[in-house]
């Protein structure tokens, strides 16, 4: 089957949803991909966009310690068919190795993508996925800084101020080659990095940085939430 977005197939292309995250800073009772924006939770959200994305090769969510039955009863909702559901690890690295483990062949293009980003657009996956079609090991769409950029000391005082010119603030999906993300996830010397991309940037890897989209921001603080509140009613009364 082929994609509703142009010719392109996508049987070859994995999308990863790491969803597996507590969420302490959003405050909330549920896991972060679990807690509610108008009613409906920020997974329902993000899977909604990628069941869109018809004739995907798969999709496999890393669900939340104790909430497997409540991520699976989603995306059998929302998915057709299912997505496939595994139990989250204890940090991102391992519940994004505990997706790649269940991964089907003919998986060239794996996407790591986060939960919390649930309202990214559908573009800026393609984006991504042509980015490593055309030939990148690593992709990451990311946003200029528009803030100043300041580094300081242990007691607060300015070192320096960062130039900002090349600085980007980095989103997801990230796009892999499966064999650059499969190597890196069983390479025992690289750890510590927050992400995937970190990870290949740690090995020695190419990571290239595409536009990313303001919408494709990660709903972590209490205002991150009421900016998403605003967007769901910006677009419900368009």
């Amino acid at each position: 089957m082929t994609s509703n977005y142009g010719d392109r197939s996508l049987r070859s292309v994995a999308i990863v949803i790491a969803a597996a995250g507590r969420g302490e800073r959003l405050g909330g009772e549920l896991p972060k991909a679990l807690e509610q924006v108008a009613g409906v939770s920020l997974l329902e959200y993000c899977v909604h966009v990628i069941a869109g994305m018809r004739g995907l090769g798969a999709v496999v969510v890393a669900a939340p310690d104790g909430y497997l039955a409540d991520v699976e009863e989603i995306c059998a909702r929302l998915t057709k068919p299912g997505a496939t559901v595994v139990a989250g690890g204890s940090t991102r690295t391992e519940s994004v190795s505990n997706a790649l483990a269940v991964m089907p062949d003919g998986i060239d293009i794996v996407l790591v993508h986060d939960a919390a980003r649930a309202f990214t657009p559908v573009e800026q996956f393609l984006d991504v996925i042509a980015a490593v079609e055309a030939g990148a090991d690593a992709v990451i769409p990311g946003l200029a800084v528009v803030d100043t950029i300041k580094e300081v000391d242990a007691s607060g005082s300015v070192l320096r101020t960062v130039p900002r010119d090349s600085l980007r603030g980095v989103q997801t999906p990230q796009g892999f080659r499966r064999e650059t993300l499969d190597a890196v996830h069983r390479d025992e010397n690289v750890d510590g990095a927050t992400d995937d991309a970190g990870m290949i940037e740690a090995s020695g890897g190419l990571v290239k940085v595409i536009p990313g989209h303001p919408d494709a921001f990660k709903v972590t603080t209490p205002f991150d939430r009421l900016i998403a509140l605003a967007l769901v009613t910006s677009r419900s009364v368009q």
